[in-house]
């Protein structure tokens, strides 16, 4: 175990003295990797700008859910975001040496290409989180404490399960890769805005058929005291955890049966 954990740790170290070794450029990619987060607040902002309320729901409040999503996505997009290049090892036989080596194949896949650039976006996502339940007038209780540092990790979770799951397919359908952003980034998109503002099949898919309802919406509910307009009983606002832990078993899941399912290319 330990000669393993030395391996990743060296992983790691060689990706980023790699990534670091022309600090103007990574110093421009760290700040050029910000307007995607930035995008998903600044499009909360001028929908407000326009109306006083979002399916029910004031600026700050929305903030809130806004919060929650853009630190969970952008941070499972830096820790496991890169195993969208999957599809890429498959088609051209890299997977193969992946497999060889007497490592993990899912921590391999990880570390190789992690994406040192997107710290960037964690780290506006987490403020943007931060100012958020700071200016929200929450009623803390010793309760809201512990959800507002549990609910993120969950969330993180859960988008890096959705990353696993939707990139599995390509052991199957090797172009899939549109497919699986269909989901993960469709996702981070759903999850920005209160589930109110959808309807019909469409949330029920979403929301609650693949469990996005508990990234930031019911979470953002429970921290702020509000029942939900929907109906949900209030302990859906603390089923976070409990819907990430599910939803990693099941990534977990496809990616021992994708890997078993693999063949060779040959090459």
């Amino acid at each position: 175990m330990a000669e393993r954990l030395a391996a990743y740790r060296a992983l790691l170290g060689a990706q980023a003295r790699s990534q670091a070794a022309y600090r103007t450029s990574f110093v421009v990619d760290l700040v050029g990797n910000v307007g995607a987060t930035v995008f998903d607040v600044v499009t909360v902002l001028v929908l407000f700008g326009v109306t006083r309320e979002l399916g029910g729901f004031t600026l700050r409040e929305a903030l809130v859910i806004v919060g929650l999503s853009s630190f969970a996505f952008a941070t499972a997009d830096l820790l496991v975001g890169n195993i969208e290049r999957l599809p890429r090892y498959v088609r051209t036989g890299l997977f193969d040496a992946v497999l060889v080596r007497p490592l993990g194949a899912l921590p391999q896949l990880l570390l190789m290409d992690l994406p040192l650039r997107k710290v960037s976006r964690a780290l506006f996502g987490l403020a943007v989180l931060v100012v958020a339940v700071t200016s929200a007038g929450i009623d803390w209780t010793p309760a809201r404490l512990v959800l507002v540092l549990v609910a993120p990790l969950a969330a993180v979770v859960f988008f890096g399960a959705v990353f696993v799951t939707t990139a599995t397919v390509s052991f199957y359908w090797i172009d899939s890769g549109e497919l699986a952003n269909s989901v993960t980034y469709g996702g981070r998109d759903f999850t920005s805005y209160p589930v109110t503002v959808y309807g019909g099949w469409f949330r029920a898919l979403f929301a609650y058929g693949m469990g996005f309802a508990f990234v930031s919406y019911h979470p953002a509910l429970a921290l702020l005291g509000r029942a939900d307009p929907l109906g949900l009983p209030a302990w859906a606002g603390w089923a976070s955890p409990v819907v990430a832990l599910v939803a990693a078993a099941v990534a977990a899941t496809a990616w021992r049966v994708g890997v078993r399912h693999y063949r060779s290319t040959g090459s």
